[in-house]
């Protein structure tokens, strides 16, 4: 079952029910997810909504799936399946993109083409690994004949945000997959759309029955039977604390199955005096309003040292001054789309309410933009304390605060003062005070002279309350795989 939809220049069929075992199957229950364009607020398309049977179907179809044919496929074939899959992503690329952009809010030429030619160069990525995974050899004793050998866990759960659909499940699936595991994947209740479409392309790429399903549903049903479920042997989660904290004790009481937590952040960019102070806005800028600050590693919180701090606020000013066009997600000259939803929308708004009456100075925007869409202005918000509301909570919305700080140790102190770890920045011209900086930073990434531009290669994660695990690079790969040790007798007798 599926609609025809035109969105920008493209008409397409959007499915609408749930992927189990390479078929399209009616969820039961009769429960729906209406899909809205958040630069509208006008329904794309309303899709069927999984419920704990229908989790427990596409658990079983896994499961049979990896006890069947996919057991013997061999690394270089599942490395040629993920090669495949990027170029079929790549014959649909107009599509996703155009997807993305209007379940998401991403400006599409901005935001949604980058996250399309990223999935590509992550699942060619993860195709490479998928031949290279190696044991080891022990041969200590002479007696014996010891080695290891990594293998895959089996059922993989995997629940998606809804910030980055497409990326996020690339960022989860092929590594799974160059593994030699079969998924069960969870999209999030308000971006359902794009990996239902990314379903057709599973097939066109020869993924063989229930290596991969999805299902489209609410989390207090569908998400919490498959992190519960007595026949998934891990989950992989991205999405807020709270929640993480939620699938983590589901996984504990069910089968205590192994867990990847990408979760929250408050990330902090430290100014030294000796940076590029107009290269350090510029970045600062790119860190906290990219895809309108929902992004988990966002340098939210700048801490910049006070001989340069009314200089950086200037040129902070001035950089999102000129980065920010609002508009309409499906035109080229836009950088700046809505937040997700209305519940995301108006939690921005609080926030920058709450921000204004503990005395911060709002520098740029403070307000909503249009009076159509969930659109929300790029804001500034100065002297700041570490205290503050906005200073310690994750906004996720393009809201940016600017503390100051005397001493190296001070700026440190004042970065690492959070519950959070997953990012942070370091900007100085200084070589030596920058390894220092990030090093003393409790965080699972530090940029130097630059923000939020993560390279596929190295691993990401988070330190503290954002996570558990990494993903990307040898990291994520191993993240899908257990050790096993086997041990062979040559010549000892009882």
């Amino acid at each position: 079952m599926s609609v025809k939809i035109t969105l920008g220049d493209v008409t397409y069929e959007q499915p609408t029910q749930l992927f189990i075992n390479n078929e399209w199957v009616d969820a039961t229950g009769g429960k729906t997810i209406v899909s809205v364009n958040p630069a509208t607020e006008e329904p794309i398309a309303t899709v069927q909504a999984a419920s704990a049977a229908d989790v427990d179907r596409a658990v079983k179809a896994a499961r049979a799936a990896f006890h069947g044919e996919w057991a013997k496929w061999t690394g270089y074939e599942r490395g040629e399946l993920l090669r495949r899959l990027g170029e079929e992503i790549k014959k649909d690329f107009d599509t996703l993109t155009a997807v993305e952009a209007a379940d998401s809010g991403k400006p599409r030429w901005q935001n949604a083409n980058y996250d399309v030619d990223h999935c590509i160069e992550v699942y060619n990525y993860y195709a490479g690994w998928a031949d290279k995974i190696e044991g080891k050899v022990t041969m200590d004793n002479p007696g014996r004949v010891m080695y290891t050998r990594h293998q895959p866990y089996g059922v993989v759960g995997q629940i998606i945000p809804w910030n980055y659909p497409l990326a996020m499940a690339a960022w989860k699936i092929a590594p799974a997959i160059a593994a030699g595991n079969v998924v069960v994947m969870k999209t999030a209740e308000n971006t359902p759309l794009s990996m239902l479409y990314f379903c057709n392309l599973v097939k066109r790429a020869g993924f063989p029955p229930g290596v991969f399903n999805l299902l489209s549903g609410y989390g207090a049903e569908a998400g919490n039977a498959l992190t519960g479920h007595m026949d998934v042997d891990k989950v992989a989660f991205t999405g807020s604390t709270p929640v993480g904290q939620a699938v983590m004790a589901s996984a504990a009481k069910s089968n205590l199955k192994n867990v990847t937590l990408e979760c929250g952040g408050k990330s902090a960019a430290v100014v030294f005096d000796d940076a590029d102070i107009e290269q350090a806005a510029k970045w600062c800028v790119e860190g906290i309003m990219y895809n309108m600050g929902q992004v988990c590693c966002a340098t939210s919180r700048i801490i910049v040292q006070e001989k340069v701090y009314e200089q950086f606020i200037g040129e902070l000013k001035k950089a999102c001054e000129a980065r920010t066009t609002i508009g309409d997600t499906f035109d080229k000259n836009t950088s700046h789309g809505p937040q997700v939803s209305s519940i995301q929308f108006n939690r921005v708004l609080n926030y920058i309410a709450k921000g204004k009456s503990e005395g911060a100075r709002c520098v740029l925007g403070g307000d909503r933009a249009g009076n159509k869409g969930y659109f929300v202005q790029p804001t500034i918000f100065a002297d700041v304390t570490p205290e503050m509301t906005i200073a310690r909570e994750e906004i996720f919305g393009p809201v940016v605060t600017v503390t100051r700080f005397k001493t190296f140790d001070e700026g440190i102190a004042i970065a690492n003062d959070s519950l959070f770890g997953l990012g942070g920045a370091v900007f100085s011209q200084n070589i030596t005070q920058a390894h220092k900086a990030a090093n003393a930073m409790d965080t699972g990434t530090v940029w130097i002279n630059s923000s939020n531009d993560q390279d596929l290669h190295l691993p990401f994660g988070g330190f503290k309350m954002s996570g558990i695990g990494s993903e990307l690079g040898g990291y994520g790969l191993d993240a899908y795989l257990h050790p096993k040790s086997i041990q062979i007798n040559l010549d000892s007798k009882l």
